[in-house]
Protein backbone atom coordinates (compact mmCIF):
# COMPACT_ATOMS: atom_id res chain seq x y z
CA UNK A 1 0.00 0.00 0.00
CA UNK A 2 3.03 1.99 0.87
CA UNK A 3 4.74 1.26 -2.34
CA UNK A 4 1.55 2.75 -4.36
CA UNK A 5 1.41 5.69 -2.62
CA UNK A 6 4.63 6.61 -3.16
CA UNK A 7 4.68 5.82 -6.76
CA UNK A 8 1.52 8.06 -7.18
CA UNK A 9 3.30 10.61 -5.69
CA UNK A 10 6.68 10.19 -7.06
CA UNK A 11 4.45 10.57 -10.65
CA UNK A 12 2.31 13.18 -9.68
CA UNK A 13 6.01 15.22 -8.91
CA UNK A 14 6.74 14.13 -12.31
CA UNK A 15 3.81 15.46 -14.09
CA UNK A 16 4.30 19.23 -11.57
CA UNK A 17 7.71 19.22 -12.92
CA UNK A 18 7.04 18.21 -16.73
CA UNK A 19 4.21 21.19 -16.78
CA UNK A 20 6.31 23.73 -15.09
CA UNK A 21 9.28 23.28 -17.77
CA UNK A 22 6.63 23.39 -20.79
CA UNK A 23 5.37 26.52 -19.44
CA UNK A 24 9.17 27.69 -19.28
CA UNK A 25 9.10 26.53 -23.03
CA UNK A 26 6.18 28.56 -23.92
CA UNK A 27 7.36 31.58 -22.60
CA UNK A 28 10.73 30.94 -24.54
CA UNK A 29 8.79 30.49 -28.11
CA UNK A 30 6.62 33.45 -27.10
CA UNK A 31 9.75 35.95 -27.20
CA UNK A 32 11.41 34.02 -29.89
CA UNK A 33 8.07 34.39 -31.86
CA UNK A 34 7.95 37.91 -31.06
CA UNK A 35 11.98 38.75 -31.78
CA UNK A 36 11.46 37.21 -35.31
CA UNK A 37 7.89 39.24 -35.75
CA UNK A 38 9.83 42.17 -35.33
CA UNK A 39 10.77 44.46 -38.44
CA UNK A 40 13.62 46.13 -38.91
CA UNK A 41 11.80 49.63 -38.10
CA UNK A 42 10.78 47.60 -34.81
CA UNK A 43 14.47 46.94 -34.43
CA UNK A 44 16.07 50.14 -35.18
CA UNK A 45 14.00 51.73 -32.36
CA UNK A 46 14.80 49.34 -29.77
CA UNK A 47 18.23 50.31 -30.58
CA UNK A 48 17.19 54.20 -30.70
CA UNK A 49 15.97 53.17 -26.96
CA UNK A 50 18.38 51.17 -25.76
CA UNK A 51 20.97 54.00 -26.97
CA UNK A 52 19.16 56.70 -25.13
CA UNK A 53 19.24 54.86 -21.87
CA UNK A 54 22.80 54.32 -22.44
CA UNK A 55 23.68 57.91 -23.01
CA UNK A 56 21.32 59.18 -19.78
CA UNK A 57 23.23 56.92 -17.81
CA UNK A 58 26.36 58.11 -18.96
CA UNK A 59 25.62 62.07 -18.47
CA UNK A 60 24.05 60.58 -15.21
CA UNK A 61 27.06 59.74 -14.29
CA UNK A 62 29.22 62.54 -15.48
CA UNK A 63 26.69 64.96 -13.28
CA UNK A 64 27.71 62.68 -9.93
CA UNK A 65 30.80 62.73 -10.22
CA UNK A 66 31.13 66.52 -11.05
CA UNK A 67 29.55 67.36 -7.59
CA UNK A 68 32.48 64.79 -6.15
CA UNK A 69 30.90 61.82 -6.16
CA UNK A 70 32.95 58.76 -6.94
CA UNK A 71 36.28 59.56 -4.46
CA UNK A 72 36.07 59.65 -0.47
CA UNK A 73 37.01 63.18 0.36
CA UNK A 74 38.08 64.95 3.10
CA UNK A 75 35.77 68.23 3.64
CA UNK A 76 37.88 71.12 5.63
CA UNK A 77 35.08 72.28 7.66
CA UNK A 78 31.54 72.31 8.83
CA UNK A 79 30.91 75.30 6.64
CA UNK A 80 31.90 73.34 3.47
CA UNK A 81 29.78 70.24 4.94
CA UNK A 82 26.17 72.11 4.38
CA UNK A 83 27.02 72.91 0.86
CA UNK A 84 28.25 69.78 0.13
CA UNK A 85 24.99 68.07 1.44
CA UNK A 86 22.72 70.36 -0.76
CA UNK A 87 24.30 69.80 -3.91
CA UNK A 88 23.69 66.09 -3.67
CA UNK A 89 20.50 63.58 -2.77
CA UNK A 90 22.24 61.27 -0.86
CA UNK A 91 25.31 61.64 1.19
CA UNK A 92 27.36 59.80 3.35
CA UNK A 93 29.59 61.69 6.31
CA UNK A 94 31.97 60.19 8.63
CA UNK A 95 32.86 62.64 11.54
CA UNK A 96 36.28 61.45 12.81
CA UNK A 97 38.82 61.68 14.97
CA UNK A 98 42.61 60.94 14.08
CA UNK A 99 43.25 59.44 17.67
CA UNK A 100 40.16 57.25 16.85
CA UNK A 101 41.51 53.90 15.05
CA UNK A 102 38.77 53.02 14.14
CA UNK A 103 38.04 55.74 12.13
CA UNK A 104 41.01 54.75 10.26
CA UNK A 105 38.88 51.45 9.45
CA UNK A 106 36.14 53.17 8.14
CA UNK A 107 38.43 55.29 6.18
CA UNK A 108 38.94 51.82 4.00
CA UNK A 109 35.64 50.81 3.73
CA UNK A 110 34.66 53.76 2.49
CA UNK A 111 37.13 54.89 -0.48
CA UNK A 112 35.82 51.18 -1.64
CA UNK A 113 32.12 52.18 -1.01
CA UNK A 114 32.66 55.85 -2.78
CA UNK A 115 33.75 54.08 -6.02
CA UNK A 116 31.07 51.58 -6.06
CA UNK A 117 28.23 53.44 -5.67
CA UNK A 118 28.86 56.83 -7.41
CA UNK A 119 24.65 57.59 -6.31
CA UNK A 120 26.21 58.81 -3.23
CA UNK A 121 28.54 60.84 -1.92
CA UNK A 122 31.07 59.58 0.22
CA UNK A 123 32.71 62.70 2.70
CA UNK A 124 34.76 62.82 5.77
CA UNK A 125 34.81 65.58 8.45
CA UNK A 126 37.10 65.84 11.81
CA UNK A 127 35.60 66.82 14.40
CA UNK A 128 37.47 69.39 15.88
CA UNK A 129 37.13 71.33 12.99
CA UNK A 130 33.09 71.35 13.50
CA UNK A 131 31.65 71.67 17.01
CA UNK A 132 28.58 73.61 16.06
CA UNK A 133 27.50 70.86 13.91
CA UNK A 134 28.66 68.18 15.99
CA UNK A 135 26.67 69.49 18.99
CA UNK A 136 23.39 70.46 16.28
CA UNK A 137 23.77 66.65 15.13
CA UNK A 138 23.55 65.36 18.65
CA UNK A 139 27.26 63.40 17.85
CA UNK A 140 29.28 62.04 20.97
CA UNK A 141 30.08 58.66 19.62
CA UNK A 142 33.28 58.76 17.24
CA UNK A 143 33.18 57.23 14.82
CA UNK A 144 29.49 58.45 12.95
CA UNK A 145 28.35 58.69 10.05
CA UNK A 146 25.74 60.25 9.52
CA UNK A 147 23.16 59.45 6.33
CA UNK A 148 22.27 62.86 4.51
CA UNK A 149 19.00 62.31 1.93
CA UNK A 150 17.68 65.69 0.59
CA UNK A 151 19.92 67.82 2.69
CA UNK A 152 18.43 66.10 5.91
CA UNK A 153 20.33 63.90 8.21
CA UNK A 154 17.91 60.63 7.70
CA UNK A 155 20.09 58.08 9.82
CA UNK A 156 23.77 57.42 12.01
CA UNK A 157 25.85 54.83 11.95
CA UNK A 158 27.17 55.16 15.43
CA UNK A 159 30.22 53.71 16.02
CA UNK A 160 30.26 49.29 15.24
CA UNK A 161 27.43 48.31 16.83
CA UNK A 162 25.51 47.57 13.04
CA UNK A 163 28.37 46.04 11.84
CA UNK A 164 28.75 43.45 14.24
CA UNK A 165 30.69 44.57 17.04
CA UNK A 166 33.83 44.02 15.64
CA UNK A 167 36.73 45.43 13.59
CA UNK A 168 37.16 42.77 11.34
CA UNK A 169 33.74 43.48 9.48
CA UNK A 170 33.63 43.38 5.51
CA UNK A 171 33.18 46.10 3.42
CA UNK A 172 30.14 44.39 2.22
CA UNK A 173 28.27 44.79 5.76
CA UNK A 174 28.90 48.66 5.72
CA UNK A 175 27.24 48.52 2.31
CA UNK A 176 24.44 46.36 3.80
CA UNK A 177 23.86 48.81 6.48
CA UNK A 178 23.76 51.34 4.19
CA UNK A 179 21.46 50.01 1.92
CA UNK A 180 19.33 49.73 5.28
CA UNK A 181 18.62 53.31 5.30
CA UNK A 182 18.25 53.66 1.42
CA UNK A 183 21.40 55.91 1.53
CA UNK A 184 22.71 53.64 -1.15
CA UNK A 185 21.25 51.38 -4.51
CA UNK A 186 21.97 48.24 -2.85
CA UNK A 187 21.42 45.22 -4.56
CA UNK A 188 21.58 42.44 -2.28
CA UNK A 189 18.80 41.35 0.60
CA UNK A 190 17.87 43.91 3.16
CA UNK A 191 16.94 41.52 5.47
CA UNK A 192 19.94 39.40 6.07
CA UNK A 193 23.44 40.91 6.66
CA UNK A 194 25.99 39.50 4.34
CA UNK A 195 28.37 38.05 7.05
CA UNK A 196 25.38 35.79 8.76
CA UNK A 197 26.16 33.27 5.41
CA UNK A 198 29.83 33.68 6.38
CA UNK A 199 31.93 31.64 9.06
CA UNK A 200 31.90 33.68 11.95
CA UNK A 201 30.90 33.46 16.02
CA UNK A 202 30.20 37.31 16.26
CA UNK A 203 26.47 38.64 17.22
CA UNK A 204 24.84 40.97 15.06
CA UNK A 205 22.13 43.53 15.28
CA UNK A 206 19.76 43.46 12.25
CA UNK A 207 18.86 46.92 11.52
CA UNK A 208 15.16 48.22 10.91
CA UNK A 209 14.70 50.98 8.05
CA UNK A 210 13.60 53.57 10.57
CA UNK A 211 15.36 57.23 11.38
CA UNK A 212 17.11 56.96 14.54
CA UNK A 213 18.40 60.81 14.86
CA UNK A 214 18.05 62.05 18.24
CA UNK A 215 18.85 59.29 20.08
CA UNK A 216 21.26 59.95 23.23
CA UNK A 217 24.28 57.84 23.19
CA UNK A 218 26.31 57.12 26.41
CA UNK A 219 28.98 55.89 24.65
CA UNK A 220 32.55 57.58 25.45
CA UNK A 221 33.26 59.76 22.23
CA UNK A 222 37.19 58.27 21.66
CA UNK A 223 35.85 54.50 22.65
CA UNK A 224 37.22 51.88 20.40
Amino acid sequence: MASQSMEIMAKALEHQVLQSARMVEEQVDAELNKLERMDDDDLEKLKERRLEALKKAQKQKQEWISKGHGEYREIPSEKDFFAEVKDSKNTVCHFYKDSTFRCKILDKHLAILAKKHLETKFLKLNVEKAPFLTERLRIKVIPTLALVKDGKTKDYVVGFTDLGNTDEFPTEMLEWRLGCSDIINYSGNLMEPPTLTQKSGTKFTKVEKKTIRGRGYDSDSDSD
